[in-house]
């Protein structure tokens, strides 16, 4: 069972959450949150699998509280959904730095949420294909970031590997990936196993971040 915590001010937001991920068998709210504050006490009180948190609430953002839950120092490390709204904003790169394990759009479709949450309590994050574009090219323009290790990093990947990374720093699903390469899910969640690490990142996000800020994909690769 997924233990879900959801944090959001919006009281019809907080409602269709909850009545969506509690349909679900493999899924369980325990705790629903209507700003940061309550969402902090929440998360510790609890420790649910994921938390599914709204950037804006009172009290405390949901950065905020992202970064205190899922940020360095965190025991036990608590995986973060952002929901957001499609506009960019320093809201959006303050959630990369704290580490959250993935953004959806708050419009996104029903099963592309719970995709997400299944994802992330596996361990795997999530991207919206969406929003990578926009917020991991432009984070790393801002933060004007240095190519590290880019030569290494690409050197020590496979072929494979080199393929996955690229399209999932399109913002692609494992589902997705492994329809493009006519490959198994399995097969994918296992290259992705090994990538990450050689490249000294923990998160899809972090690699996605990674790949922008080392052009192994640029702006003009990924789709609008």
């Amino acid at each position: 069972m997924i233990r879900v915590l959801l944090a959001d001010d919006q009281p019809l937001v907080r409602a269709g959450l909850s009545a969506l991920l509690n349909a679900e068998e493999d899924v369980d709210v325990v705790g629903v949150a209507a700003d940061g504050l309550e969402a902090l006490d929440l998360a510790a009180e609890l420790v649910p699998d994921v938390a599914c948190l709204d950037i804006r609430m009172p009290k405390m953002d949901g950065i905020d509280v992202a970064a205190r839950i899922c940020g360095p120092g965190a025991s036990p490390a608590i995986p973060v959904l952002i929901l957001t709204t499609f506009d960019i904003d320093d809201y959006v790169f303050r959630a990369l730095e704290a580490g959250v394990a993935g953004f959806l759009l708050k419009d996104s479709d029903p099963e592309e949420i719970l995709r997400a949450v299944r994802h992330i309590a596996e361990g795997h994050g999530t991207l919206d294909r969406t929003l990578t574009r926009r917020i991991v090219a432009e984070y790393v323009e801002r933060r004007r970031l240095r190519p590290v290790t880019a030569a290494r990093g690409i050197d020590i990947l496979t072929a494979r590997e080199r393929d996955i990374l690229l399209l999932l720093a399109q913002g692609m699903s494992n589902e997705q990936i492994a329809g493009a390469l006519v490959v198994e899910v399995p097969t994918v969640k296992s290259h992705l196993a090994r990538l990450l690490p050689k490249l000294g990142v923990r998160s899809r996000l972090q690699a996605a971040v990674w790949a922008y800020q080392n052009r192994v994909v640029t702006v003009d690769d990924t789709p609008r």
